[in-house]
């Protein structure tokens, strides 16, 4: 089961959608902000019954 889960992004503070899968567990990654193209670093972690903790962070360049 996919969530929609909405966040600012840490560069330009604009608001982001991103469907994420909670029953994945244990997830990172990096996804670039669909706004300003910044690399963000995604963290979440989730069981069957929904997301349990999310963070997006900026990356030092």
């Amino acid at each position: 089961m996919q969530i929609e889960h909405f966040f600012d992004c840490p560069y330009c503070g604009e608001e982001i959608s991103m469907l994420l899968e909670p029953s994945s567990y244990r997830q990172q990654y990096i996804e670039d902000c669909e706004v300003c193209c910044n690399p963000i670093e995604i963290q979440f972690t989730g069981d069957e019954e929904g997301l349990s903790s999310f963070s997006a962070e900026g990356i030092e360049q």
